[in-house]
Order: C-alpha cells, then sequence, then structure tokens
C-alpha cells in the first residue's frame, strides 16, 4: 500500500507505517500538485496544512484511507470522503495537553504583561510602575467553550489554579470534573476570562461575534488556541478598542499567516500571540505521530 504524507510525521510513527510494510512518500505538494498525484496512492496522511478537498478526493481513485494528526477534520471534506466509502481517521486526544497548557500561558503572559515587558526591556526600557497592574487567575472564572478533549485538559489545570470554572458544549451533558455547565449566555456573563476549544464548522458563525461581544462582562480576556474564524477577529479588535475586552491571546487565525489587513490585531498592546503552534511540542507530535500510524496500520488491516 502505497501512503502519501504531506505535512510530516514523527519518526516513530513513520518507523510503525514502514514496520508494517507500507511504501511512503513524504513531501510537501500544492494543491494542484496533490490533485495531479493522489491518484498514486492507497492513503494519506496530513496535518492541518493540507486541504484534502473534494476535487482531492475525487482524483483519489485509490483512496481507502485519509488521516490527519490532529483534533479536528475542518481541512478535509468528510462527507465526500464518507460517500465514497473513504474512512477518515484523526488523533482527538493526542495534543490536547500541549494545547491546554499554552492556552494557560496566554492567560499568564496577559494577565503579568509578559508579552510586552519582553520587548520592552530588551529595548532597555523599565516598565515596573505601567505593569504594576496584573491580576491574578486564582479566583477568577474561568468560561470554557468546547468542553471536549482539550477544553477538559484546560478545566483541570484551571482548577489547580483555583479558578471557578464554567462551560458551554451543546453535545456535552456532564463532566466527571469539577465544572458547572452553563448556557452560552451564562457563560458570556459571567465569565472573567473565555477560553474556546471547538472546530470550525464551515457555514457556521463565529462562536464569538459581535453579538457575543454585546453581552459579555465588561473587561472580559479572550483565549484562541482553537481554529481561525471561531472568533470575529474585526469584533475582536473592536471589543478592545472600545474597552469591552480587555486582553487576547491568539494561536489561530482566519488567514495564515496573517495578512496586513490582521496587523491591526496582531500588533495590539493588548493581544499576546503565538504562530499556531498549540499542537506543536516534542511530546504531542510523537504523540501524533505513533497513534496516526498505529490507526491507520489497523484501518488498512480490517480491509
Amino acid at each position: 500500500m502505497k501512503i502519501l504524507i504531506t505535512d510530516g510525521i514523527d519518526k516513530k510513527g513513520e518507523e510503525i507505517l514502514r514496520s508494517a510494510g507500507f511504501d511512503l512518500t513524504i513531501k510537501k505538494l500544492t494543491p494542484d500538485e496533490l490533485v495531479a498525484q493522489i491518484v498514486d496512492y492507497d492513503g494519506i496522511i496530513v496535518r492541518s496544512a493540507t486541504k484534502v478537498t473534494k476535487q482531492v478526493i475525487e482524483s483519489g481513485k485509490n483512496l481507502k484511507v485519509i488521516a490527519r494528526g490532529g483534533v479536528g477534520l475542518d481541512n478535509i471534506d468528510v462527507e465526500t470522503a464518507k460517500s465514497k466509502g473513504i474512512q477518515v481517521l484523526n488523533t482527538p486526544g493526542a495534543s490536547s495537553i500541549s494545547v491546554a497548557e499554552l492556552a494557560i500561558a496566554h492567560m499568564f503572559a496577559l494577565a503579568r504583561f509578559l508579552n510586552l515587558s519582553n520587548i520592552e526591556m530588551r529595548q532597555g526600557k523599565w516598565p515596573k510602575k505601567e505593569y504594576s497592574e496584573g491580576f491574578e487567575l486564582t479566583g477568577k472564572t474561568l468560561g470554557i467553550i468546547g468542553i471536549g478533549n482539550i477544553g477538559r485538559e484546560v478545566a483541570k489545570r484551571a482548577l489547580g489554579l483555583e479558578m471557578k470554572v464554567i462551560a458551554y458544549d451543546p453535545y456535552v451533558t456532564s463532566v466527571n470534573l469539577d465544572v458547572e455547565l452553563v448556557s452560552k449566555e451564562e457563560l458570556l456573563a459571567r465569565s472573567d476570562i473565555i477560553t474556546l476549544h471547538l472546530p470550525k464548522v464551515e457555514g457556521e458563525p463565529p462562536a464569538l461575534s459581535s453579538i457575543e461581544f454585546s453581552k459579555v462582562k465588561k473587561g472580559v480576556v479572550i483565549i484562541n488556541c482553537a481554529r481561525g474564524g471561531v472568533v470575529d477577529e474585526k469584533a475582536l479588535l473592536e471589543a478592545l478598542n472600545n474597552g469591552t475586552v480587555r486582553a487576547a491571546g491568539i494561536d489561530v487565525f482566519e488567514s495564515e499567516p496573517p495578512t496586513e489587513a490582521q496587523k491591526e490585531l496582531i500588533n495590539h498592546p493588548r493581544v499576546s500571540v503565538t504562530p499556531h503552534i498549540g499542537a506543536s511540542t516534542i511530546e504531542a507530535q510523537e504523540r501524533v505521530g505513533i497513534e496516526i500510524a498505529q490507526k491507520v496500520v489497523e484501518a488498512f488491516s480490517k480491509l
């Protein structure tokens, strides 16, 4: 069986696949190249960069398995794949800890001005007075939108910091943690910090837009380590500028890499940014590689 890997894979995952007898091609392809070459492969393994579109799937006459090393499936046309009997796999839990830790890191950065202090001190400044009014996470109410694998890992860490944790998730009815499940409206009204951990579904509106920002507690902090587009960036910028939102930590963007139009948000003095690195830790990459390789081997063994 021939497997195309377009966004790389950890060495341990590669070894699992080769030991199982798979013929691997590991290379990056443009969208046009992918459409042209996918016909030669029985399976494809991607991360978040490669888009497995309807055109790709229809061109992949021999495709039996599409696998994504990561949490969501928003870069794969799942419906088209299923209509053709192609298995779609992912690794929903493998990078959860890494993403959760980054979300918490953004909270700390914003609470104590770490993003700005690092820059200004390297410029020879001593902004002790300017940054003397930080805040503690302890005792704050954290609202989690999306209490799946990642949301629960965030909750565990927040509870360890003695935060009050509330969550909204229309698909979850119970959580085996000290987390209060509430409506979205209640979460918006009560949260000191809101962190999002849900997929971006094509055609659905952002989870946070101008409507939601009109309902939040004034001075709320927003954290998005989920997907670009789950927060309306224009509405977020407006909320930052008018004081509705105190600060924001952003790892994911509507356009990646960001365009000129997004620079005002990225350069905002009350924004902490990272370049979509939520799952980019050594530990997570290894877990993702091993898990997706094992799932691919298992899927082909049943064909």
